[in-house]
């Protein structure tokens, strides 16, 4: 290994390293406040608040300078339920970390792939391999397992987490098309969405969360109020930058190394959100989680291979085909001085001499025309490609010639 490929996987690690930090300290700190302060839309706002306001000004820095365009029909078609996704994904999400523990609600979320495949098919028609379908099983085994042992089971979150998968498994289709659509950079897409979801639910944040938190006479009188919205504004900031880092290791690896990482960054919140929180977690518990997480993994490299495969089949077509190089007349294809000695067939180079060894290596004489080449091949051929002049004669009519004529050169 190189120094600039040691200081290029550095730096990769060092990325992934902040992306798994901002993650788990995300979802940490965002069950944490919802402990003492159960408002999940209010984490919503402060979270899309924080990405619209801050983002923006460190885009240069991060090479995001292409914006897109959009009409008006595509802004009511595309961007305003992207925007509505996000906001919905975001608080369901939220939810899910407040009924029940961090680790069985990120055990919940490994049931992407199920719901990318079965939206993938009713939208698009799309097919996979057996492959892909088979690494389910491991995912739905897993999740089932931890669920059955889940000591913090509760129905509404597990609904939430569900709501949660489904509207980022939606996100991420749509998402995509509307890139290749607008031509957007995505930190400026994540920006667009945020400022439009941020602006067009405040008026229900104002009804559903802020009305109760003003007649909330308990936490207005817990002394918490400070403490409580600095914990707002590191969730935001520790979400914006999450998202941040995930779009930056996207564009520097392959799509399976972001897969793994993405697999590693679960397995890091559930171990770390088991740890910090002391969570409740059986033997069988934590199996199941694993098995979730293993099956995760392999989905990712089925869906590689099978990409890769549709890829190489877009590059190098399969096509069997016979040449059949015996049924042209020709016994064999003559390329080396072993296969044709010329010195025994009397061919002259064109000055009345013996030929010089192999016909490439052979000293041809040169026209105004061109270059005369005389390789192998069938007997017919052209009269206006040999010249008396080329070729003074041949002693054995068997020996079969053509020639082609090489311009320029």
């Amino acid at each position: 290994m190189d120094g600039t490929t040691y200081l290029e996987f550095l730096k990769i690690a060092l990325i992934c390293l902040l992306w798994y930090l901002s993650s788990a300290s995300d979802s940490i700190i965002g069950k944490v406040v919802l402990s003492d302060f159960p408002y999940p839309m209010t984490l919503t706002m402060a979270q899309l608040l924080t990405t619209s306001l801050f983002l923006g000004p460190f885009l240069p820095c991060l090479g995001a300078k292409k914006k897109g365009e959009y009409d008006r029909r595509y802004l009511f078609t595309m961007i305003l339920p992207l925007a509505f996704g996000k906001f919905l994904s975001s608080v369901s999400s939220y939810i899910s970390i407040w009924k029940v523990s961090v680790s069985y609600a990120h055990t919940v979320k490994a049931t992407l792939p199920l719901f990318t495949l079965a939206w993938s098919k009713l939208i698009f028609g799309e097919n996979h391999t057996p492959p892909v379908y088979l690494s389910l099983l491991p995912i739905i085994t897993g999740v089932g397992v931890a669920t059955m042992t889940e000591a913090s089971f509760d129905s509404v979150g597990l609904a939430s987490a569900l709501t949660s998968t489904v509207c980022f498994s939606l996100l991420t289709i749509f998402t995509k098309k509307c890139l290749k659509d607008t031509g957007y950079h995505h930190l400026q897409l994540l920006i667009l969405v945020s400022r439009i979801a941020t602006a067009c639910f405040v008026p229900f944040w104002v009804i559903a969360d802020l009305w109760r938190i003003i007649h909330d006479s308990e936490f207005l009188h817990s002394g918490r109020i400070l403490q409580t919205l600095m914990l707002l504004f590191c969730n935001g900031v520790l979400n914006m930058m999450h998202s941040t880092f995930a779009f930056t290791v996207l564009a520097l690896v392959t799509p399976l190394s972001y897969a793994v990482a993405n697999a590693t960054k679960r397995i890091v919140i559930i171990g770390g959100s088991i740890l910090i929180l002391q969570n409740t977690v059986s033997p069988l518990n934590g199996l199941g989680m694993l098995i979730a997480v293993f099956g995760v993994l392999c989905y990712n490299k089925a869906k590689y291979d099978e990409s890769q495969a549709a890829r190489r089949e877009k590059v190098l077509p399969l096509v069997h085909s016979d040449p059949k190089f015996y049924g042209h007349g020709v016994q064999h294809l003559a390329h080396s001085k072993s296969d044709a000695n010329f010195l025994g067939s009397g061919l002259s180079n064109g000055t009345g001499a013996s030929a010089n060894g192999h016909i490439l290596l052979q000293e041809w004489q040169q026209s105004d025309e061109g270059l005369v080449l005389l390789p192998v091949a069938s007997r017919s051929f052209p009269e206006r490609h040999l010249r008396s002049s080329d070729i003074k004669h041949i002693h054995e009519p068997s020996v079969h010639l053509h020639s082609r004529n090489i311009y320029n050169v």
